[in-house]
């Protein structure tokens, strides 16, 4: 199926993902994590993108993010990585880009697809082995959500404010949400939906967002068009 051309609609969340080239560790040590989430942090202040959950882990990031406009996102990551990519080549000796292409994203309906999103980028971690329980890996958004440790990077969306009246209330939710979420077979549905670009959402979400920005935003359907309408 070929991959759509990449929408990004301002204002509304979405899910991106960069990977290493050739599945290469684009983090070695505590060190490289830190300079990439610092000056992450920075170039989402800079050109106003709100981050609500991330994940840096070894050979790949996730966002969940809001961009203000609709270059906030490409510059965020041209920036992040004009500075980590010389960084971690000059330490590790190589030359050469790191990134396997660039980065992926689709557009997400809040309603539907927000706090699973979420969900699936804070405990990834664990379904796909690299730690046994949900708190062990540091590099997430996950102790933010949950209450152990506040993230000055994220930006709490209003739906993960709506899952309680109180911190501890929303804390709590959120917890026994991602507890739930382990108890279910990984689905790599949301990660091949954003690698080919496709937007998460209903069909009427996705009816409107065709109007909005009159682009194709769902896959075509297979086979040749009926030169006539079929009866139907």
């Amino acid at each position: 199926m070929a991959r759509l051309a990449r929408l990004v609609v301002p204002n509304s969340p979405h899910y991106l993902i960069q990977r290493g080239i050739d599945q290469q560790l684009i983090f070695r040590d505590n060190h490289d994590y830190l300079t990439f989430y610092n000056w992450l942090r920075t170039a989402a202040r800079q050109f106003k993108v709100a981050i609500h959950a991330y994940l840096l882990m070894g050979n790949q990031i996730q966002l969940l993010a809001t961009p203000s406009d609709a270059e906030g996102l490409a510059r965020m990551m041209q920036w992040v990585g004009r500075y980590y990519v010389p960084y971690f080549n000059q330490k590790y000796v190589r030359v050469g880009t790191l990134w396997q292409g660039r980065y992926k994203a689709a557009v997400i309906d809040p309603e539907q697809y927000l706090m699973k999103c979420s969900l699936a980028i804070d405990c990834y971690p664990v379904h796909d082995g690299l730690v046994e329980t949900l708190g062990e890996f540091p590099w997430s958004s996950y102790l933010h959500h949950v209450g152990i440790k506040p993230d000055p990077l994220i930006s709490d969306h209003p739906l993960y404010w709506a899952l309680g009246n109180t911190p501890f209330d929303r804390e709590a939710t959120y917890k026994e949400l991602a507890q739930q979420a382990l108890t279910i077979p990984w689905d790599d549905g949301l990660i091949k939906a954003v690698g080919k670009g496709w937007v998460l959402g209903s069909e009427a979400f996705k009816f409107r967002l065709e109007q909005q920005c009159n682009q194709r935003v769902r896959p075509a359907r297979r086979g040749r068009p009926f030169k006539i309408a079929p009866i139907v």
